[in-house]
């Protein structure tokens, strides 16, 4: 996701190159389209590179907790959700003390589409990683959200997540910003199918493939991907599209590099015109996405609260900043409203 367009959340490592992803694939395009690609390329480099660093003097916990609940109190706030409401659930973060982004690099959306081998790879790590992330339950924050929805406290959510554990906690207005690691779009025809479908094609046709591999869990990135030997990349054997035989299949969620679909786009404005403030909740808010609902909310005078364990780039923006562990401050909030 680049910072003007779209931000992504799907981690996978595609090396520290910054050569065009493609190359000799696009030559027939010619270098217009080569340019076009690495620029992309080098500005979703930028977004994912960018450290949010403290902006504002550190506020007073409880008067932060008293301003966050005065909030929820009135009704109709809408919720943004990063990785860190997560992390209870053993999903790790991007950008905490111990966040993916310090083993890392994720995949470019360029590099996912014009380089075959990166492709591969990425899917071999995700064979891997990806049930770790299937498995995943929601923890107490993400019941107590549902809670609060339930309750009139909150509008909706808007998840930069793609582990649908809100839906799965029971919240009903929840709009995926960056999709859904649970569904396969195929890029070349367009079909679309689940990802449990998928990996039963992948387990028949890698048999005996996961047993050969040793899993430390506190190593799968927050979308499902998980470092490989190289020896174990180029034993993985890709299935096609169950429509069209592509083996150009990508998860259906949003890329550092990719645009977030206007349909999206156009839910996240009815939500936010709907919503008496904005409550951000376990994010950096470091991709441009998510931090562009809390720039439209102070454009509209709206009250902003930060929940979050480190800072967040709109720190300076908001009204009310409780730097608190998610799930704690969440507890609390319910025991003052409920």
């Amino acid at each position: 996701m680049s910072d003007g367009s779209a931000e992504n959340v799907l981690a996978n490592g595609a090396g520290s190159g910054e050569a065009t992803p493609g190359r000799g694939r696009l030559s027939s395009a010619g270098p217009a389209a080569e340019l076009a690609i690495d620029t992309a390329h080098k500005a979703a480099l930028r977004s994912i590179a960018r450290v949010v660093d403290e902006t504002a003097e550190p506020q007073d916990p409880a008067r932060a907790e008293a301003g966050i609940y005065s909030m929820l109190a009135a009704g109709d706030v809408l919720v943004i959700t990063g990785a860190g409401i997560s992390t209870d659930s053993g999903i790790p973060d991007y950008r905490g003390p111990n966040g993916s982004l310090k083993r890392h690099r994720p995949m470019t959306y360029q590099e996912f589409k014009h380089d075959p081998a990166a492709r591969h790879r990425y899917w071999a790590r995700s064979f891997v990683g990806w049930r770790h992330m299937h498995t995943a339950a929601p923890n107490r924050g993400h019941y107590l959200l549902a809670e609060f929805e339930r309750h009139g406290q909150l509008s909706g959510i808007v998840t930069q997540n793609v582990d649908g554990l809100h839906v799965a906690a029971g919240s009903e207005n929840v709009i995926p910003l960056h999709g859904d690691l649970s569904l396969v779009r195929c890029l070349n025809c367009g079909n679309v199918e689940s990802r449990p479908n998928l990996d039963a094609r992948l387990v028949e046709a890698n048999p005996g493939y996961l047993e050969r591999i040793e899993l430390d869990p506190s190593a799968v990135n927050p979308d499902g991907d998980v470092t490989l030997e190289e020896r174990h990349v180029d034993a993985f054997v890709m299935v096609g599209c169950i429509v069209c035989g592509s083996v150009e299949l990508k998860p259906d969620v949003v890329y550092f590099g990719e645009n977030v679909p206007a349909e999206r786009k156009k839910a996240v404005a009815e939500l936010e015109a709907a919503s008496r403030g904005v409550l951000v909740v376990g994010s950096s808010l470091a991709v441009m996405s998510g931090y562009k609902i809390v720039l439209d909310a102070v454009r509209e005078s709206k009250p902003v609260g930060i929940i979050n364990g480190g800072p967040s780039r709109a720190d300076a923006k908001a009204d009310w900043r409780w730097r608190a562990r998610v799930g704690t401050a969440l507890e609390r909030l319910r025991n003052d409203l409920l």
